[in-house]
């Protein structure tokens, strides 16, 4: 377990890695960074929202985050970033709650339509760092274009 309700194994599934063949191992430093993003991310989501959740995506291998057309420079692959909803809970509400309530590094309110709350999904890094270096910004990509901040 990387914290009280969120296992490695979670973190690191994908159906892409198992339907290619690619191994999805987080190494060690990743492990430890989804301990902080767990811990300071998610941990905090569920606590408030008090709903049972699993991540739609977390640790990357450099080789999966090609695979789906992702960077290179992806937090995903560092064991940083994960992206999740809940059920019943519009996704701008969720995002909006992050923004407001804990630290991050960076909130992307991804692929959301306005009048659509389950359009899209949440992605949200977190830095564990000695001290943090996380640089709190927020945005909002529609599927065509980035906008600085959450609608």
């Amino acid at each position: 377990m990387l914290s009280e309700h969120f296992s490695l194994r979670e973190m690191s599934r994908s159906s892409v890695a198992d339907r290619l063949g690619i191994d999805n191992t987080p190494p060690w430093i990743a492990s430890d960074n989804m301990c902080g993003l767990c811990e300071n991310i998610l941990e905090p989501v569920r606590k408030n929202f008090k709903v049972p959740f699993s991540p739609m995506s977390g640790y990357r291998s450099i080789d999966l985050n090609r695979a789906i057309g992702s960077r290179d420079t992806s937090q995903h692959i560092l064991g940083e970033a994960v992206d999740i909803e809940i059920p019943g809970v519009s996704n701008l509400d969720l995002a909006r709650w992050i923004e407001g309530a804990i630290e991050y590094d960076q909130l992307i309110l991804e692929h959301f339509i306005e009048g659509e709350p389950s359009s899209g999904w949440v992605h949200v890094s977190f830095k564990k760092k000695d001290p943090p270096l996380n640089r709190m910004q927020s945005a909002w990509y529609t599927g065509e274009e980035w906008r600085v901040g959450l609608p």
